[in-house]
């Protein structure tokens, strides 16, 4: 079974860290086209003690974000969920997924990884050339 210190270890080895606190850790992953976008991993904990990883990635400022175009795309999606979180004191949405550790393996943390962060980079890119892109 998966915990933040075995992850913590894992993404060390794979990626240069830019925050390494106790319960959170960010990097920048690589892209194509020397794009890159920054990913952070964050402990969780729900209410019956179960232990979650959250993997997020920053898409853009909030600010004239259509609420409803948001949650339009969290039903469409089949991983990861739009939500909002500050980002150096400034509301900005994330694009996000929740995973307990006894069923995430460093593989699928890789794959989910990716998913997300060229997902994110995508998102970030139509946000910044079409205005809301939602």
């Amino acid at each position: 079974m998966l915990n933040f210190e075995t992850v913590r270890s894992h993404i060390g080895g794979h990626y240069t860290l830019r925050t390494n606190d106790p319960y959170l850790i960010s990097f920048d992953l690589d892209l194509r086209r020397a794009r890159h976008q920054g990913v952070y991993l964050v402990e969780l904990e729900g209410e019956n003690g179960r232990k979650y990883l959250r993997v997020s990635t920053p898409v853009g400022p909030v600010v004239g974000m259509d609420a409803e175009r948001c949650l339009r795309f969290n039903w469409e999606q089949r991983a990861g969920f739009l939500a909002i979180s500050d980002l150096e004191g400034s509301p900005y949405l994330h694009l996000c997924e929740n995973r307990p550790y006894d069923i995430l393996s460093l593989q699928e943390l890789e794959r989910l990884i990716r998913e997300l962060g060229v997902l994110g980079d995508q998102l970030e890119q139509a946000l910044s050339v079409e205005g809301d892109a939602y």
